[in-house]
């Protein structure tokens, strides 16, 4: 992290130094907009202009020789400017890079985040943590699509204030007619957007004009300086801490047997031993015993900190919990709306199921088809059935159990979530919540007093999904249907659940686009499951052709409970069985998104058995399957 120091923060005494500038607040702040706009060079320039790098003072200080260079001397901003595009040019800030400069007034971290399209979500990232941001904008261009998608962005992720800073001003020969021109066009789009807190700059990196120092060519604008600006901004650092505590616990400490701590970061309020908590979603209550840190315990601590709390009460509460304050707990659901940014070159896929993570809880998340795609030029709604690369756009999410959360426009914490490919784990999007949907309170669990553990005892055996998979020919019916038949003759109850024949009734509504085809597995986990729970052996053979889908249906199945069996034949062999004909009309164009010709089949890792068919009969492969199941204690 580099950054700069001016003259007047240097003093011989080090430690008085380091007080007095642990006294400043911090404002965080991001540069974003499209790319070339300027952000290295006015980076530069703001750096520059504050006077001392940071490293070369620190040095000097704890060598205890203080020499201050004045503007200019020892320093060449042509140089420092070079070295910033150099890190561009290397794919270094293709990230987000951090800098860090202190001023008289206040202490500045600035996330520098790139401008390329592609890289929309590093500028996500820089943006989640800022309060403020400075959008550039090229005084020749005009606003562009990228600089209308940052700007967005920012509100998105509450950012509470924005800076347009209008770069390159010498190059239009500092004409305020270009300057207006654009802050008219900006602030036609920033009130149909909703944005608020605008303070409007007209800057040259490169001279320095309007960034530390005022500009002597621009004699027509009044207004402040960029650092001005980010000086006079208000930060309210203790907002947190007067709303309601909650602390999203990490990690579960015990040493030894006479102490049980819960450790995390406090994301709201303040805590202090003796007050009454709750732990979600369980509900359960006890009340703050100890607050424990490093240095020994505190009475009380605030929303920021890192500490680990106990409990007056042996209760259970684990990692992905969240302890809160009892008298004002925050919602727990599993059904959500949600603003959401595609930050994968695959589109989102409705249905299918995504790991979500939100704060330090982790579930199971499926989306729906959007509401709606936000056009970020125009902030038209519009019609969508999937979200592409960098679109935004609000759509209905639901989670396999209850999560903790809070609107993300009162705690970001618990209401900003990311998206994870259960496949390739890849950050696939980022979503703020905005509530939970209602029938997510309305619907509840009912109790039955009859288990799936009583079902299985009176059918005498051990419930089991076995899920054959494979290409179209495989074999899987004729192995599915003989695993039966030795079932049967076993006195096992059992029934099959085969690719076709549900099509004819239950999934008749669908086709086979990807997300038919998810939904299609998603109806037959949500049937095996309820026939598991009724003691039932199931036997499916679909192709389920997905890896994310087949591990939601086994995410569905107790452990232990679930057969993954990979029916291993060669395209080329069930092509040439082909018995249906399919593979020859999918050849000809007759049949569109057929699985191993123009749609994907994504073979299993990690199966229970993997049967060849080209070295192992249909007879012999049934007798593996059902040996396996007697494994399993069925």
């Amino acid at each position: 992290m580099t950054g700069y120091l001016p003259e007047a923060m240097i003093a011989d005494d080090i430690a008085g130094w380091l007080r007095a500038n642990a006294q400043k607040s911090m404002l965080r702040f991001i540069t974003c907009g499209s790319v070339d706009d300027g952000k290295s060079t006015l980076i530069g320039r703001l750096l520059f202009d504050t006077r001392q790098i940071f490293d070369d003072q620190l040095s000097a200080l704890q060598a205890d020789s203080v020499r201050v260079g004045t503007r200019g001397e020892g320093i060449d901003f042509a140089l420092l400017v070079d070295g910033l595009a150099a890190e561009r040019e290397q794919g270094i800030t293709i990230d987000v890079a951090y800098r860090f400069f202190v001023t008289p007034t206040r202490k500045f971290i600035i996330a520098d985040t790139p401008g390329h399209e592609q890289y929309t979500r590093n500028m996500v990232t820089g943006a989640s943590t800022a309060d403020a941001a400075v959008i550039l904008v090229d005084a020749r261009k005009g606003l562009l699509t990228q600089t209308r998608r940052h700007s967005l962005l920012t509100k998105l992720l509450g950012v509470r204030h924005r800076i347009l800073a209008v770069n390159k001003m010498d190059l239009v020969d500092d004409s305020a007619d270009a300057f207006h021109a654009i802050v008219a066009d900006y602030r036609i789009f920033a009130a149909e957007a909703g944005l608020s807190d605008i303070i409007v700059i007209p800057v040259s990196g490169v001279r320095g004009d309007n960034i530390v120092d005022r500009s002597a060519t621009m004699d027509w604008y009044t207004g402040p300086t960029l650092l001005e600006a980010l000086e006079a901004l208000d930060v309210d650092s203790d907002a947190a801490s007067r709303g309601p505590f909650r602390m999203p616990v990490q990690l579960v400490h015990r040493p030894d047997q006479h102490f049980r701590g819960f450790a995390g970061l406090v994301s709201g309020g303040i805590v202090a031993p003796g007050d009454a908590v709750r732990i979600l979603p369980s509900g359960a209550t006890s009340s703050i015993a100890r607050i424990v840190t490093m240095d020994g315990d505190l009475p009380a601590a605030t929303a920021g900190q890192s500490v680990t709390v106990t409990l007056a009460d042996e209760i259970d509460c684990a990692r992905g919990d969240v302890i809160v304050a009892a008298a004002d707990p925050p919602v727990v659901a599993d059904r959500f709306e949600a603003s959401i940014v595609w930050l994968d070159a695959d589109p989102l896929v409705p249905g299918r199921t995504y790991s979500l993570k939100l704060a330090t809880q982790s579930v199971g998340a499926t989306l729906a088809a959007p509401k709606y795609e936000l056009n970020v030029n125009t902030m038209e709604h519009l019609a969508a059935r999937t979200l592409e690369l960098n679109a935004i756009g609000v759509a209905e999410l639901a989670t396999d159990r209850p999560i903790v959360f809070a609107p993300y426009a009162e705690d970001k914490a618990l209401g900003g979530f990311i998206l994870i490919d259960r496949v390739t784990n890849a950050t696939v999007a980022c979503g703020m919540i905005h509530f939970a949907l209602r029938r997510a309170t309305n619907i509840h669990w009912q109790a039955m007093s009859v288990d799936r553990a009583a079902r299985a005892r009176l059918k005498n055996q051990r419930p089991a999904v076995v899920w054959l998979t494979g290409l179209s020919g495989a074999g899987k019916s004729t192995i599915a249907n003989l695993v039966e038949k030795k079932l049967n003759r076993m006195n096992r109850h059992s029934f099959l659940l085969d690719g076709d024949n549900v099509r004819h009734g239950l999934n008749k509504d669908l086709g086979f686009t990807e997300t038919d085809r998810i939904e299609n597995i998603r109806r037959v986990g949500e049937i095996a499951r309820l026939m598991s729970d009724a003691g039932l052996i199931v036997v499916t053979a679909f192709i389920s052709p997905f890896r994310a889908e087949r591990d939601m249906v086994r995410a569905m199945i107790p452990a232990g409970e679930f057969l993954e069996v990979f029916i291993d034949t060669p395209l080329a062999e069930a092509e040439r069985r082909d018995v249906k004909g399919l593979y020859a009309k999918a050849r000809a164009g007759q049949l569109k998104n057929f699985t191993g010709i123009d749609s994907p089949y994504e073979a299993p890792r990690h199966p229970e058995l993997r049967i060849d068919t080209t070295t192992l009969s249909a007879e012999a492969a049934a007798d593996l399957i059902v040996d396996a199941l007697l494994d399993l204690g069925t």
